[in-house]
């Protein structure tokens, strides 16, 4: 199992992007939350207004040609990037910066920095990583970026720190260091594959697959409002469930 998988062109996804695009760029021009890297990009965390059941101006979710079980949604983030992406910034540091350009900024998701020290916790574990992407761009416009395989590598390496302490505490055990190590054998044994998308598909990613984002390619092109992609991430009930189940 390569830990993603594409699913391909479908009206029912089409018609579910074609609702979400414009109440998408609405969100984004009306939200407080700053753009961040040089302002390239914007992070729309749960802005997209969809219900519950991923409807999205009576438009419904196509949940069944997504072939996925029905979960309770929160809104949708809404990533978009723009031209340039991505630029140097106050708020993150040069080492950062250098990462978004050499490794996309790959990581997992629902690792939080925790306290002044930022160490890493589970504290978000979700079921899958579900991307939906809401308008038409060109090629090398900040595509989606996977490594292949990586969810098993990072399964075994944070499974074997978990199991150093009691399973109540599994939420509260720093794994910044079992990640890092894990993450550069996956850099270092993983294929890293570029996914684009355009409306109508989607891609469904296992929930501990290493991804992140493509810088803007010099000669791509995007409407004016970027290359937007709308996520979700359902929680799950428990660390356990996040590192155990399939």
């Amino acid at each position: 199992m390569v830990g993603w998988r594409r699913i391909g062109f479908q009206p029912q996804i089409a018609a579910w992007a074609a609702a979400a695009l414009p109440a998408a760029v609405r969100a984004l021009a009306e939200t407080d939350e700053p753009l961040r890297c040089g302002g390239t990009w914007a992070v729309g965390l749960d802005l997209l207004p969809n219900g519950p059941d991923g409807a999205v101006a009576e438009v419904a979710f196509p949940w069944e040609t997504l072939g996925i079980a029905r979960e309770a949604l929160h809104q949708g983030q809404l990533s978009a990037v723009y031209p340039g992406y991505p630029q140097p910034s106050d708020q993150e540091t040069d080492a950062a910066y250098r990462f978004r350009l050499r490794r996309d900024a790959a990581h997992l998701d629902g690792l939080i920095a925790v306290g002044p020290e930022k160490r890493r916790m589970v504290q978000e574990p979700h079921r899958w990583i579900l991307g939906l992407p809401l308008n038409e761009v060109g090629a090398g416009a900040s595509p989606l970026v996977i490594w292949e395989g990586s969810h098993e590598i990072i399964r075994q390496a944070l499974l074997a720190a978990f199991r150093a302490q009691p399973e109540p505490d599994w939420a509260k055990v720093d794994v910044t260091a079992a990640y890092q190590a894990a993450r550069a054998r996956v850099f270092e044994t993983c294929k890293r594959v570029e996914a684009p998308g355009r409306p109508g598909e989607a891609v469904l990613l296992h929930r501990l697959t290493i991804h992140g984002v493509a810088p803007w390619a010099e000669a791509a092109e995007a409407p004016p409002e970027g290359r937007i992609v709308a996520y979700f991430r359902p929680l799950m009930a428990s660390v356990q469930d996040w590192i155990l189940q399939p």
